[in-house]
């Protein structure tokens, strides 16, 4: 019986070879990549098409309801549960109500991104099929690697690793999962 692989994970020398093998991977119809590298590369993301982010509509609406949250909450409190005619002023005086609810909409828009970009990058994530490629090591010092994960629906074992053979890795791994 066949051990479940992760994918197929070729190394590149340079940060130029890996965007190539990214957009000939992309041009060949893989959709499940994934590239590490020891720094970030301007082009490696628009070479795995990775355009859609959905974080900053989720802090706009974070920061939105934070807002009304705040606005509402005094409303709340100072007409309708503890009215105080102090002096004649109205009981719904929004003047008094910006700098609270302005100070919930920052707080809530952070809030909101700090644990949306966790759930989005799968983060906090203390092990990673990659890791048990030895050599995946040097992602952090000076190597370049492209992963074609399992899932894809072109996956064919040999196939994938054929095509990643003609792109000129290094080396190229399997990764068990």
């Amino acid at each position: 019986m066949n051990k479940p692989i992760y994918g197929v994970l070729a190394e590149f020398d340079n940060p130029t070879a890996l965007v190539s093998a990214a957009r000939a991977a992309h041009e060949k119809g893989y959709r499940k990549l994934d590239a590490y590298s020891p720094f970030p590369i301007e082009e490696l993301s628009e070479a795995l098409h990775l355009h859609h982010n959905k974080l900053p509509l989720i802090v706009l609406i974070g920061g939105i309801l934070g807002g009304l949250g705040g606005y509402l909450l005094q409303y709340y409190v100072t007409v309708v549960e503890y009215p105080l005619n102090i002096a004649g002023r109205p009981l719904h005086s929004w003047p008094a109500y910006v700098v609270i609810t302005f100070e919930l909409t920052i707080l809530i828009a952070s809030i909101s991104a700090v644990l949306v970009l966790l759930a989005l990058c799968g983060l906090p994530m203390p092990y990673h099929p990659t890791f048990n490629v030895p050599r995946f090591v040097q992602a952090s010092r000076n190597r370049f690697f492209l992963c074609i994960e399992a899932t894809d629906p072109l996956f064919d074992h040999a196939r994938t690793c054929e095509f990643l053979e003609t792109l000129e890795p290094r080396e190229v791994s399997e990764v068990a999962h």
